[in-house]
């Protein structure tokens, strides 16, 4: 289900959607909250895609992830949220996101979820 940020996201058209190629996009200011303690968490998202039609355009993507510094959601709730979202602006042949979270409490979390279209 798309969260209520997924308006913010713009797309334009894929300028070769007859070749498969990979968009890497890093994202190392990544801030959301933590629903317990409502302290910050911090990481570093890596999006990779294969466009289909569309490409999604980067200054909406900050805008969009900027969204969720004040938003309480566990790693993996956040990290699935952004995967659907950004498949749903999209429509991509393949999509992945992995959210490498900064060490809280001497424990470091990777988070990684993957779609592929049918």
């Amino acid at each position: 289900m798309p969260s209520e940020f997924l308006g913010i996201l713009e797309t334009f058209p894929n300028p070769f959607p007859q070749r498969d190629y990979s968009i890497e996009t890093i994202c190392p200011e990544f801030t959301s909250l933590c629903p317990k303690t409502g302290q910050p968490d911090y990481g570093t998202l890596v999006i990779t895609y294969v466009p289909d039609e569309k490409c999604f355009e980067l200054k909406s993507l900050k805008l969009y992830l900027q969204a969720f510094r004040n938003h309480g959601a566990f790693y993996e709730q956040v990290t699935n949220m952004i995967l659907d979202d950004l498949v749903a602006a999209t429509s991509p042949r393949s999509l992945e996101v992995v959210a490498q979270f900064t060490p809280r409490g001497g424990i470091r979390s990777n988070v990684t979820v993957k779609y592929a279209k049918d």
